[in-house]
């Protein structure tokens, strides 16, 4: 069984920081381009980082040099490091696996900023 948990979100006040993890179960993880994602309130769903198989890396615009997302391919695991951070990046933050035809998602996890 597929399973994507997420982990780490909270309040914090603008300007600080929080890491986010996902642990990854039921599929070969290292095979997985993995993504985290986030839907803030009333808004779509948009991707914020990528990372491939190989370990490159992709970040949406509006948090390039504030977050920087990593994988544990031993652990299972991919983390998210968000530094800088500001009130319009609160969010459900959501971990997504996907090769192919295949895509797994995690069910979220919120990330509040306000003072």
């Amino acid at each position: 069984q597929v399973q994507l948990v997420e982990s780490g979100g909270g309040l914090v006040q603008p300007g600080g920081s929080l890491r986010l993890s996902c642990a990854a179960s039921g599929f070969t993880f290292s095979t997985y381009l993995m993504t985290w994602d986030r839907q803030a309130p009333g808004k779509e769903r948009e991707l914020v980082a990528i990372i491939t198989t190989d370990g490159n890396t992709n970040y949406a615009n509006s948090v390039k040099g504030r977050f920087t997302i990593s994988r544990d391919n031993g652990k299972n695991m991919v983390h998210l490091q968000m530094n800088s951070l500001k009130p319009e990046d609160t969010a459900v933050y959501y971990c997504n696996a996907r090769t192919g035809a295949r895509n797994y998602w995690g069910k979220g996890t919120l990330v509040t900023v306000s003072s």
